[in-house]
């Protein structure tokens, strides 16, 4: 006979309780991880709002202080003019790259603040006289045949003279042709269909890859040529008291590498005012062989109106580059032809 044992009720009942006791600490514990957790993800919510909005913030100042990069060009510009300079050279204001400098220095200018005062940003810059270069817009703007000959006459030219094959020229040549013959055909007609399927046309140097060029090759052309539109139908002019003795090459065709060079030593010692000093130190240059064609006309000239004004803004933790080409129509007006932002590894 076997005798079950059970337990006395008052031991039941504190069994009861204590379990009671365990599942209220357990629900009591998880209610308050989820609380925890919902206010860490508030807490979250908000800081990273808080680090959006202050990163916009800071954004959006950089992007109007920047704009002291290109009104400190500007006023550069216009100086040079105004202070009696018929000529544009390397010795002019303009041509001294602005070293990082921290804004309030600027501000302190007035004597209203000092140099501990003021936004934590540092500001550089430089400009660039874009005439220094060939401008490739030259080979597309020409309403005469022989005037667009002679401007591919030229770019093979410059390309003999820093080492590149002259079908380099002919197909950069080609294709700007056709990209601008569609460009203004659609400007025409803003619906008629591109039959030749050609290629937009290029604002940088690099966007010449778009011809096929090689990317190596771009590389090596770039300090010598410019893609600048100009506001009219015209022949952009090389300045020689800037440029470098490949695109005074180009620029003169009938020159030579010791004449260049003889044009740069020149210009050194005081800059060119005039073009007849330019044509005076050139003189007849290499005319070629006898029977042979006669070389281009020179496009030179001793002033610039194309630059480029290179601003850099350092401001807490962000750094905004910017490039504009601007247009130096008179001295008391510069207009801004094309403006833009650049990553922060671009130089």
């Amino acid at each position: 006979m076997v005798t079950i044992l059970s337990r006395p009720p008052r031991a039941r009942r504190r069994l009861g309780r204590a379990r009671q006791r365990g599942a209220a600490i357990l629900i009591a514990m998880l209610i308050m991880t989820l609380v925890a957790t919902l206010a860490a993800g508030m807490v979250w919510l908000q800081w990273r709002g808080i680090e959006v909005e202050s990163a916009e913030r800071a954004r959006g100042q950089g992007e109007w202080l920047l704009n002291g990069a290109l009104d400190w060009g500007n006023l550069i510009l216009k100086s040079s003019i105004r202070n009696g300079h018929v000529e544009d050279d390397l010795t002019q204001p303009w041509a001294t790259p602005l070293a990082e400098t921290k804004l309030s220095s600027f501000l302190s200018a007035d004597g209203s603040r000092t140099d501990g005062s003021g936004p934590d940003a540092f500001l550089s810059g430089q400009i660039t006289d874009m005439q220094s270069r060939y401008n490739l817009y030259n080979l597309v703007v020409q309403t005469d045949p022989a005037q667009a000959r002679n401007e591919i006459i030229r770019l093979q030219q410059l390309c003999g003279a820093i080492g590149v094959s002259s079908d380099i020229a002919t197909a950069i040549a080609s294709g700007l042709a056709q990209s601008y013959a569609a460009e203004t055909a659609a400007a025409v007609d803003p619906g008629q269909k591109d039959a030749t399927s050609a290629v937009l046309m290029p604002r940088q140097i690099d966007d010449l890859a778009w011809y096929g060029i090689d990317p190596k090759v771009i590389r090596q052309i770039e300090p010598f040529v410019a893609i600048i539109p100009p506001p009219t139908a015209a022949t952009t002019l090389v300045n020689a008291n800037t440029a470098s003795a490949e695109v005074l090459m180009a620029a003169m065709p009938a020159i030579g590498r010791a004449a260049a060079d003889q044009i740069i030593q020149r210009r050194q010692q005081k800059p060119f005012q005039t073009v007849a000093e330019v044509t005076a130190i050139a003189g007849s240059g290499n005319p070629g062989a006898a029977g042979a064609a006669a070389p281009p006309p020179p496009i030179v000239d001793v002033k610039s109106s194309y630059f480029e004004i290179y601003g850099q803004l350092r401001y807490e933790q962000h750094v905004i580059r910017e490039r504009s080409i601007v247009y130096r129509v008179n001295p008391i007006l510069v207009r801004v032809l094309r403006r833009e932002r650049l990553p922060p590894d671009v130089p």
